[in-house]
């Protein structure tokens, strides 16, 4: 369910487009095109398995895949993928941090197509930066045949409370919010509640850009008595949950913010029910047309 509704959201978006039987990225031709330059590359990070891509390589017509992985793993989507005749795949066993797209031959000239279900924390920040940067993104100048060329993202953020201050990728926004760097890190650890409420209900209301904080009914009137630590104690586990979903909603704004600051059309989405899995925003985003 969570990978149709990441391939779904990326189609309704405009990044993939179905056209009957046949399937394109965006505004590029299809095989029956003949143009091996046109078609899309798909460029997964935090591939695992890979099975993201292979649901992926399965609807639509996709013939390069390059999956960036720093672990080893078995029952790997890799056998499957490479029985395709049509299709072309590397797997790079390296971290997103040391990553250079431009370095990576097979996708010099190719415009490509970034998706990633399991970046913890920071991997989503390093992600970011690796797609959108003056070497690997020429929008606005004619692109180079030496140059990878992002058409589109979908990154499912999750894990907020593995984020990291000095992998950030917006620290300007959070300053701006007058959140200090020991502020960030208090709110990735509060970003935990979020994933540890029961989530039966949905969390009906505490949609994203929309939470709202119930009135505590514990908190006491006498200053004097006022604590932290006894305020956090008297927390409905609702009131928590709503807590931890405001602080990793504040992480993906920012990020949102960058990707709208570096020219992209994007979207923060919510792409699967609370009860299905907390940890579902989408980042997704596409080059201006």
């Amino acid at each position: 369910m969570q990978q149709a509704s990441i391939l779904g959201n990326l189609e309704e978006f405009g990044v993939l487009k179905s056209c009957g039987d046949d399937a394109v990225s965006g505004t590029l031709k299809s095989e029956a095109s003949g143009d091996d330059d046109d078609v899309p590359s798909v460029v997964e990070f935090g591939a695992g398995r890979g099975y993201l891509t292979q649901v992926l390589a399965d609807c639509y017509r996709i013939k390069k895949i390059l999956l960036v992985e720093r672990k080893s793993y078995k029952l790997k989507a890799d056998r499957s993928l490479r029985q395709k005749e049509s299709v072309t795949l590397e797997r790079l066993r390296i971290d997103i941090e040391d990553l250079k797209l431009n370095a990576v031959e097979s996708l010099q000239g190719v415009p490509y197509l970034a998706i990633g279900k399991h970046l913890c924390g920071p991997a989503t920040d390093m992600t970011l930066r690796c797609c959108i940067s003056k070497q690997c993104n020429q929008h606005n100048d004619a692109p180079s045949d030496s140059t990878c060329r992002l058409i589109g993202l979908a990154i499912a953020t999750c894990c907020h409370h593995l984020c990291q201050w000095k992998h950030y990728i917006n620290k300007r926004y959070m300053l701006d919010l007058g959140i200090t760097k020991d502020d960030f890190n208090a709110m990735t650890w509060l970003t935990s509640w979020a994933v540890d409420a029961d989530h039966g209900s949905d969390l009906c209301g505490t949609g994203s850009f929309d939470l709202q904080i119930r009135e505590n009914e514990h908190v006491e009137s006498d200053p004097s008595t006022y604590d932290v630590k006894n305020m956090v104690k008297n927390m409905k586990a609702v009131d928590r949950a709503v807590v931890g979903l405001m602080c990793k909603d504040i992480i993906d704004v920012g990020r949102f913010m960058w990707l709208k600051e570096h020219e992209l059309e994007c979207e923060l989405v919510k792409y699967v029910p609370s009860n299905i899995s907390p940890e579902n925003r989408l980042l997704v985003a596409r080059q201006k047309s």
